[in-house]
């Protein structure tokens, strides 16, 4: 009963949720990991998909003209 004249005398008070903690620039996956990009760590796909990488970065076309 002394909660129930509680919320009559002073209302209830709705909390909002929780708020998310950013953690910066924490790399969530394994395809932004600098070992994973360069094919260090031994996979024999992430060798050949760094080749790829390495390839796409080496085009003409990704180069800025000055």
């Amino acid at each position: 009963m002394d909660d129930f004249q509680n919320i009559i005398e002073n209302g209830i008070n709705f909390k909002g949720a929780p708020k998310e903690k950013t953690d910066g620039n924490k790399v969530k996956t394994k395809a932004k990991k600098k070992k994973y990009i360069t094919g260090a760590h031994g996979s024999g796909s992430a060798k050949q998909k760094a080749k790829y990488r390495q390839q796409r970065a080496n085009r003409k076309s990704q180069h800025r003209s000055k």
